[in-house]
């Protein structure tokens, strides 16, 4: 890695031990020394690490920063800091967890080159082990209940990862089942993340030593954490018993499924896994938090001592904090850290005066676009906005000229349009051509396409010395240009419109052409879903 982890020195930056060029004062203190309307040389609030160059986007887990909030902490003297933690790479504190189980599998030989992993997952570890996996050249399958974000399962296949979706109604013990009868079915090797001692491990070596670092000289009071896997909990909590002894540990958990207030136990395999899921548990909107079980690293967390306070917090409370972190701290978390925080802040509000509080925000906020966080965010304009946007007239762009047309690009209008039964004149990256697309494939319709815009006929303009034939053909400007039977039929959304009016069925079957009578969808499905036209747009 092409960098040194050290503190930037006062003369120009460089690391200390090394030689500056010149006397420079830092980035804050240049631009206070300008006077009012001279030239920028350097920004007031700029990143002091050094820039690194890495040789694997594995070595760039962890390290994230704790930052003070300015605006959020309730009480004169009381200071809250949040380590964020969708600095890592795929967004969450699970890139952690993943890179720890699987190079300690690799260092005890428990993992075989080309071996496939499978975890069961809400999505953040899956989504941290599909990115490690992808970088180690490991095949991954996820287990994750089909009630967890969209959004997860999506990056993960994004990234390689095959994602196999269990019945919600089975609940995390569910997918831990469906997850151990896939490892002995196939070999595959299950990290079992929450029973993995390398899941406690890799915190106590990275996050925990981290804001210790971070805190220097300020003494660290307090240390709130939620309850996942425990992972996160037991290695952080490990770390501060040694390092900072006085700093009391929260632990955080969902008001209507208390499994730690309760004092029921778990109990546990020799392995590790669970018998039976704990009877206080209920459905709950932290996700990644609480399981229907207490995982075996809570339970050990909790017995050795670790845990010095247990705190419950409402899903309503986590959102709210969560968006009022993001507005008041511009600070972007998901509805995990939004409980942690709401907790912390109710603990701070009586805290003694010197208080200094670090709190784990999981992952990033989107990561909930599809959940409830993000229920009350319109997609559309408020009025607000809109009388904004009305102040001005919204003028449009220029268009550009056309060439003239010729006899012979007119021809070759003609002659395409002829030649083929359906023909779709588009622009190549063009979402209204898409949708046109998308609808003759769901009814099994040959087209030909012709892209003006295409590599082909950008030599000399004649992608539009093509076009201005055919707009002088049909009378439109606008793409998809769409002709059946050598007829113009029109764009995008008078194909949407007479499939529902059923207009367009007649005109195929006058042309002799085969379509999919059976389909049963509805065509305004292919339209773009940012359109505020699109009637399936918030579906």
């Amino acid at each position: 890695m092409g960098c040194t982890e050290s503190k930037p020195s006062r003369t120009g930056g460089a690391p200390e031990g090394q030689a500056a060029p010149r006397d420079l004062p830092l980035p804050a203190e240049k631009a206070a020394e300008e006077k009012p309307g001279a030239a920028m040389t350097a920004l007031k609030s700029q990143n002091p690490l050094p820039a690194c160059r890495h040789e694997s986007i594995l070595t760039t887990v962890g390290k994230t920063p704790l930052v003070k909030l300015n605006r959020l902490s309730p009480k004169e003297g009381v200071d809250l800091y949040v380590k964020a933690e969708a600095f890592n790479p795929m967004g969450s504190v699970k890139d952690r967890l993943a890179l720890g189980v699987i190079e300690w599998a690799e260092h005890h030989g428990h993992l075989q080159p080309g071996q496939t992993v499978v975890e069961a997952s809400s999505g953040n570890t899956g989504i941290g082990l599909a990115m490690v996996c992808a970088a180690k050249g490991y095949p991954y399958v996820c287990v994750m209940a089909e009630s967890f974000s969209i959004e997860r399962r999506k990056l993960m296949r994004f990234l390689g990862a095959k994602v196999i979706l269990t019945n919600p109604a089975h609940k995390a013990s569910g997918m831990l089942i469906k997850c151990q009868e896939l490892a002995e079915k196939h070999g595959w090797f299950n990290t079992h993340q929450f029973s993995n001692e390398a899941n406690a491990w890799v915190h106590s070596q990275t996050t925990g030593p981290e804001i210790t670092e971070a805190m220097g000289e300020v003494k660290l009071t307090d240390f709130f954490c939620a309850w996942g896997t425990g992972g996160t909990l037991q290695g952080v909590a490990r770390h501060l018993r040694a390092a900072s002894p006085e700093t009391k540990v929260h632990c955080c958990e969902p008001d209507n499924a208390p499994l730690l207030f309760s004092g029921a136990k778990t109990e546990y395999q020799e392995d590790g896994r669970f018998k039976e899921p704990h009877p206080v548990w209920r459905p709950h909107l932290l996700q990644g938090w609480a399981t229907d079980f207490i995982p075996k690293l809570v339970s050990d967390a909790v017995d050795a001592g670790y845990v010095d306070h247990i705190r419950h917090v409402g899903g309503d409370s986590a959102h709210a904090t969560s968006r009022a972190l993001a507005q008041k701290e511009g600070i972007f978390t998901g509805t995990s850290g939004g409980g942690v925080l709401s907790c912390a802040v109710e603990f701070a509000k009586t805290a003694p005066e010197g208080s200094a509080i670090v709190c784990i925000l999981a992952d990033t906020g989107e990561r909930y676009l599809s959940t409830p966080l993000f229920a009350d965010i319109p997609a559309d304009m408020t009025a607000e906005e809109k009388e904004i946007a009305a102040s001005t007239p919204s003028a449009p762009p220029p268009g550009i000229t056309l060439p003239e047309v010729t006899e012979g690009n007119v021809k070759f209008v003609n002659d395409k349009n002829a030649a083929h039964k359906v023909v779709v004149w588009s622009l190549e990256y063009c979402e209204f051509c898409w949708t046109i697309f998308g609808l003759f494939k769901a009814l099994g319709v040959e087209y030909e396409v012709i892209n003006v815009d295409a590599f082909k006929y950008a030599k000399d303009n004649q992608g539009n010395k093509y076009r201005a034939a055919l707009c002088s053909v049909t009378d439109c400007k606008t793409f998809p240009q769409c002709f059946i039977d050598g007829k113009f039929f029109g764009g995008a959304a008078d194909a949407c419109m007479k499939w529902k009016s059923k207009e367009l069925q007649p005109i195929l079957e006058a042309a002799g052409i085969e379509y999919n009578k059976d389909y049963a969808g509805d065509a305004f499905e292919f339209l773009p879903k940012w359109m505020s036209q699109n009637p399936l747009r918030s579906k």
